[in-house]
């Protein structure tokens, strides 16, 4: 159940900041910015469920970071045609393997 709730928390985060940049844009702020609000709490609340259930700080908070800004880039170009350069999908490969690593070392 820990994943579930880490997978809640990173889609959270990420609708929340994608609706932060709506939000940015001007048009119906307050409830871009409730919606902001509400995918933050909600991702913190998640969070906090996984490592209640037992998943180590540096493995969900690692997870949960990396696949945030790599849905978020992603999403970002879909929605919004903002640039996704073969370097930063580079880096989005580079997080990728970092949080590998982590889990794997939180293993042993």
């Amino acid at each position: 159940m820990t994943w579930v709730f880490l997978i809640g928390a990173i889609l959270s985060e990420v609708a929340a900041t994608l609706c932060l940049r709506v939000a940015s844009r001007g048009a119906g702020r307050k409830k871009w910015f409730l919606a902001v609000g509400a995918g933050y709490l909600a991702a913190f609340a998640l969070l906090s469920l996984a490592l209640d259930g037992g998943m180590a700080l540096g493995v969900a908070y690692g997870i949960w970071a990396a696949a945030g800004v790599a849905l978020t880039a992603v999403a970002s170009r879909v929605l919004f045609r903002e640039p996704l350069t073969k370097v930063m999908v580079l880096g989005i490969g580079l997080i990728a393997a970092g949080v590998l690593l982590i889990e794997l070392g939180a293993g042993h």
